[in-house]
């Protein structure tokens, strides 16, 4: 067995026996700022769950997507994600590390210039997929976010709703085992968010683990999944169907 395979497999036994997500005393803290943004939190995911994480601005929530996606490195405990241990990751490993996760922002981050197929096919090609797989990949996953008629279309020109449909599209094109939504119906309207939030559910009972960042007590409290709040920097609540807590 060589070295590669065994890291695989000790990564995969890591995953079953603590969960695909794992946080352990774990805090975060900007050299400019007094308290920490994140302050000795703990928390576990496992592999196939649907989390809200909640809480008001400041509270530490958008912290811990980019602790997780390793935007930031903590500055206290560890951070554990498909088995990596994100602190020990080298920056040359950093985007290999990316490729199992699927990432979503309330402002879409689409390629301006480029219409929507190239949008979608662009996470294709930074993993060098060949150029007739991704031919079959883009037209499949654009009919899975209801977009098959608009592969040609400019992305300036969409709906909110559409840009996000997009955004989700490339997010999912490679088969993530996690997928991280940071406020994805942020800029969108009810009926638009309520699509999106049905595509993302639909996402997860086909086995992928999803983390949604959000601010929205309706969509929260509607779909009765686990629900993480948290609070200047500490979690307050861990609730599976939990509700949205507003601030006292």
């Amino acid at each position: 067995m060589t070295s590669k395979e065994k890291q695989r497999l000790k990564r995969e036994k890591f995953v079953e026996e603590n969960g695909i997500i794992l946080l352990e005393n774990v805090s975060m803290n900007y050299p400019e700022q007094g308290a920490p943004a994140i302050d000795n939190i703990s928390l576990r995911i496992n592999k196939g769950e649907f989390v809200f994480i909640t809480g008001d601005s400041g509270s530490g929530k958008s912290t811990m997507i980019k602790l997780l996606l390793r935007e930031l490195k903590c500055t206290g405990g560890n951070v554990y994600v498909n088995g990596y241990n994100t602190k020990k990751l080298r920056h040359r490993q950093i985007p290999m590390f990316r490729r199992s996760l699927g990432v979503v922002f309330q402002d879409f981050r689409l390629l301006r210039d480029r219409n929507v197929y190239e949008n979608v096919a662009f996470a294709q090609r930074i993993i060098e997929v060949p150029s007739n797989q991704m031919r079959r990949n883009v037209p499949s996953i654009l009919s899975m976010v209801g977009l098959a008629g608009k592969y040609k279309s400019d992305v300036r020109k969409l709906s909110g709703g559409e840009q996000q449909r997009v955004a989700l599209a490339r997010a999912l094109i490679n088969k993530p085992s996690i997928l991280l939504a940071d406020e994805p119906t942020g800029n969108l309207d009810p009926n638009n968010s309520w699509e999106i939030m049905k595509m993302i559910e639909e996402i997860n009972e086909m086995g992928t683990t999803v983390v949604v960042v959000t601010h929205s007590p309706e969509i929260v409290n509607a779909m009765k999944k686990r629900v993480v709040t948290m609070r200047k920097g500490i979690i307050v609540s861990d609730e599976e169907e939990g509700l949205y807590i507003n601030e006292d």
